[in-house]
């Protein structure tokens, strides 16, 4: 039988050792390996088609992907065009001509499917769940993140999943983080760390609205400048220690 997640405020108190009544966790390359599904979807689809998938095709993608969610991060699309754009401009790159909304569907459909975690994410999360609420923060697509978390090993483990695409609003935007915080119950976001491996969506976004911030930094990349946080750190089974500490 499928366990859905949990929505609502659990029954979990923050223990007296425990600052943190909230931990909030962003989903893509912090708690599920998205580069792996994002591959797998990626080469079966291109199979699907006739097409042999290497490893330009790859790098063009990533690299059309993540300038497409920077513009939605910035307000510049929508989810809605963003999810056949990308397919449209890699097509083009590429010179195939196929339907890059079929092409979109098909991908989806197969990301859904990729529920794997990151190395210790699932050891982790089971961990701290016995002392905080913990509720995923993601840009993600409906379809996908919905598909994804239903069938990951963390299903039973999650409060509360708030999604770009369902809320109208995406990280870093204030209004993503108010709908966050009030579907949590307002707690004083001094109270909540934000774990995420995104700069500019995680750290700055949740920065910028008061709560605590742990950068999930695994390839250790140099640390902006601003704005200031908590916490950096390279493993997540690092985050055992740091929930310990004051929120203040």
């Amino acid at each position: 039988m499928q366990t859905t997640l949990r929505e609502g405020m659990g029954k979990r108190p923050a223990t007296r050792e425990s600052s943190y009544q909230w931990l909030l966790f962003d989903a893509d390359g912090t708690l599920f390996d998205y580069d792996r599904a994002e591959y797998s979807a990626l080469a079966q689809c291109f199979q699907e088609i006739g097409l042999v998938f290497n490893p330009e095709h790859l790098d063009a993608y990533r690299r059309i992907n993540r300038e497409q969610w920077q513009a939605l991060e910035r307000g510049e699309t929508t989810p809605g065009v963003l999810k056949v754009r990308r397919f449209e401009l890699l097509l083009q790159s590429i010179g195939a001509a196929h339907c890059a909304a079929t092409f979109s569907e098909r991908y989806l459909e197969r990301l859904g499917a990729g529920s794997e975690l990151l190395e210790g994410a699932e050891e982790v999360v089971r961990a701290l769940r016995k002392q905080h609420h913990i509720a995923i923060l993601t840009n993600g697509l409906r379809s996908v993140q919905r598909s994804r978390l239903e069938r990951s090993a963390i299903r039973d483990c999650i409060d509360l999943v708030i999604i770009s695409e369902e809320v109208g609003a995406a990280k870093p935007a204030r209004a993503f983080f108010e709908t966050a915080f009030a579907r949590m119950g307002n707690p004083p976001p001094s109270q909540t760390l934000m774990i995420g491996d995104s700069w500019s969506s995680d750290i700055e976004g949740a920065a910028g609205y008061g709560a605590v911030c742990c950068w999930y930094n695994p390839a250790g990349l140099p640390r902006p400048a601003a704005p200031m946080i908590a916490h950096e750190i390279r493993s997540l089974r690092e985050l055992a220690a740091l929930t310990n500490l004051s929120g203040s």
